[in-house]
This record gives structure tokens, C-alpha cells and sequence, in this order.
């Protein structure tokens, strides 16, 4: 396994800045392993809903799990807020850091995470190819 350790920066936007990253450095089977931070906006889809809820408020990150790759990424996140509540979803764009992101990613090697169209969700779906085997 290979990591990662990055830190964003207030004003940053959390998905797109990973969406990013991954580009950049052409994961081909990345995950998180750790996330921490602050949001001043999020930007959360939840479960069977169409578009996301804006929340404008000050959150802590308290975790952030999924997959991401060239390919595409599938992020969920929980965050609370001033008195404690916990709410979570479907990372969208617009999550904007408030005063930190510390994340640490893996990569898998032997793997390759695509994204491909599912016909009985009818969405496009993690499909795990494996190197050795191409």
C-alpha cells in the first residue's frame, strides 16, 4: 500500500480539491484512511434525495470514507456542528474548509477502482479490476 498525507487550507473545496489530487498524482485505487478538519459550508447529499443540503455554518469534520481514483470518487462524510449533533452523507462540491482538512489517503496497487454504469441502481458503480489480471 502506498499513502499519502495532505492538508487543506481554508476557502479550499474538499471533494473537488481531492478529485484533484487524485488527478494529479493518478491514483488508480485510492481510499481514505484518516480525515479531520473544519467546514464553514457543507455541501451533503442524503440517502434517496436528488440534490444536496447546503448547511452555512461552522462543522467539524469527523470522518470522511470512500474510494477515489482518476476514474471517479464515492466520498461519504459525517460532520457536527456547534452543540455536538452529527449529520452525514454523500460528499457533494461545495464543502468548503474552514480552517483545516488533515487527510491521509491509500492506494491500493494491485488494483484499479473504475467507474462504471450499474443497470440494476442505475448509477455508475465502483467496479474493482485487478492488475495482475490485465
Amino acid at each position: 500500500m502506498k499513502t499519502f498525507a495532505l492538508r487543506l487550507k481554508p476557502g479550499q473545496d474538499l471533494r473537488q480539491s481531492l478529485k484533484n489530487f487524485a488527478i494529479a498524482y493518478k491514483l488508480q485505487a485510492g481510499f481514505t484512511l484518516s480525515a479531520i478538519g473544519s467546514l464553514k459550508t457543507a455541501a451533503i447529499r442524503f440517502a434517496n434525495q436528488d440534490g444536496s443540503t447546503i448547511l452555512n455554518d461552522t462543522f467539524e469534520i469527523l470522518s470522511l470514507n470512500g474510494t477515489l481514483s482518476v476514474h471517479g470518487i464515492h466520498l461519504h462524510i459525517a460532520i457536527s456542528d456547534k452543540q455536538g449533533r452529527t449529520i452525514g452523507g454523500h460528499l457533494d462540491n461545495g464543502c468548503i474548509i474552514y480552517t483545516t482538512a488533515e487527510i491521509v489517503l491509500g492506494e491500493l496497487p494491485q488494483y484499479i477502482f473504475l467507474r462504471s454504469p450499474d443497470e440494476q441502481t442505475g448509477f455508475l458503480e465502483l467496479d474493482i479490476q485487478d492488475n495482475d489480471l490485465l
